[in-house]
């Protein structure tokens, strides 16, 4: 029988691995505070090969910061944090390298990465629920689990669901419309994204004028549409071939049953003689909307515009369509 090894030869492999342990692979899951939860994994990998010592709860260490509640640890006897929201687990339940999902989470495949250059789809931890709820603090959760994790950072704070569905709010103007420079002869386009439940209403006004736009004016026209995230609603005004009584202070409008609010910008109309004495450079710095006088009509991806205005009926995206539906297909209004 061949002598056992001696203590140093076992000592190497064993340091190796402690090594390895504070050196964790790079991982593109969501950071998150907390423990290091990849420690964890390989923590767990150093320990298979001891298996599971009789368990003595007394002799655990109480986890701290565990924003995703708690978990048995691979020998069912201590308690561990469970992985957040977008973190990396384990696919198979008899696995323990990445850990487990937290309480209302579960363990899927993500398809969001592309496919066609090799990335290989990752098990991230998921919420089960996709609702929205009003918290007890009167803020609008996207889903359960962000309402959990913000009630375990602020255990004080006593945070509860007040009840489904977002809180009830007046608007609040999420996206503001930009003060644009122009020059005649050239089409601009403000927009303003709106949050607000129940759903909130756009009006579009310049100051002076005592009708909403686009009134009968044939060279304005607006377009709502609901989005992009849910319960906001989104308007563009577009004013085309600008000419210098185009000039002044539109404001975004936005109401529903609670209370309105509202976003100014200013439009400054150049004309040629103003461009070329050098106007249009003093005053370029501040059209953040990145329409250019040169670029003939402004594209549309540069304001958020899905498409060029149309002339039709003006037309309000419906609470209810928002709320069960994705985002329709814009409508457009003009007048005429």
């Amino acid at each position: 029988m061949p002598p056992p090894p001696p203590a140093a030869a076992l000592a190497l492999p064993l340091l190796l691995l402690l090594l390895v342990v504070r050196t964790p692979p790079p991982t593109s899951a969501r950071p998150s505070p907390g423990p290091d939860y990849l420690r964890r994994g390989w923590l767990r990998l150093l320990a298979e090969g001891e298996g599971c010592a009789p368990c003595r709860p007394e002799e655990c260490a109480a986890p701290r910061g565990c924003l995703a509640g708690r978990v048995r640890d691979a020998c069912g006897c201590c308690w561990e944090c469970a992985n957040l929201e977008g973190q990396l687990c384990d696919l198979d339940p008899s696995a323990h390298f990445y850990g487990r999902c937290g309480e209302q989470l579960e363990c899927r495949l993500d398809a969001g990465g592309d496919l066609s250059r090799g990335e290989v789809p990752e098990p991230l931890c998921a919420c089960s629920s996709q609702r929205p709820l009003c918290g007890s603090d009167g803020r609008t959760y996207a889903q359960i689990c962000r309402l959990q994790e913000a009630a375990r950072a602020q255990p004080d704070a006593n945070l509860t669901v007040a009840h489904p569905g977002p809180c009830e709010s007046e608007p609040q103007i999420v996206s503001q419309p930009h003060d644009i420079w122009n020059v005649t002869g050239q089409d601009v386009i403000f927009g303003c994204e709106v949050f607000a439940y129940p759903m909130a209403s756009i009006e579009w006004r310049k100051d002076g004028l005592d009708i909403p736009l686009p009134g009968d004016d044939p060279h304005i026209s607006v377009q709502f549409r609901g989005g992009p995230q849910r319960f906001e609603v989104t308007g563009w005004l577009q004013i085309q071939d600008v000419r210098p009584s185009d000039e002044g202070v539109y404001r975004c409008l936005a109401r529903n049953s609670l209370g309105q609010t509202e976003a100014p910008a200013t439009l400054t109309v150049l004309t040629p003689g103003e461009e070329n004495s050098g106007a249009w450079g003093r005053g370029a710095a501040r059209n953040s909307l990145g329409v250019h006088a040169h670029g003939g009509a402004p594209q549309p991806g540069r304001c958020g515009c899905p498409q060029p205005l149309s002339p039709g009926p003006s037309s309000l995206p419906r609470p209810a369509e928002l709320h069960r539906h994705p985002p329709a297909e814009p409508s457009s209004g003009g007048g005429g």
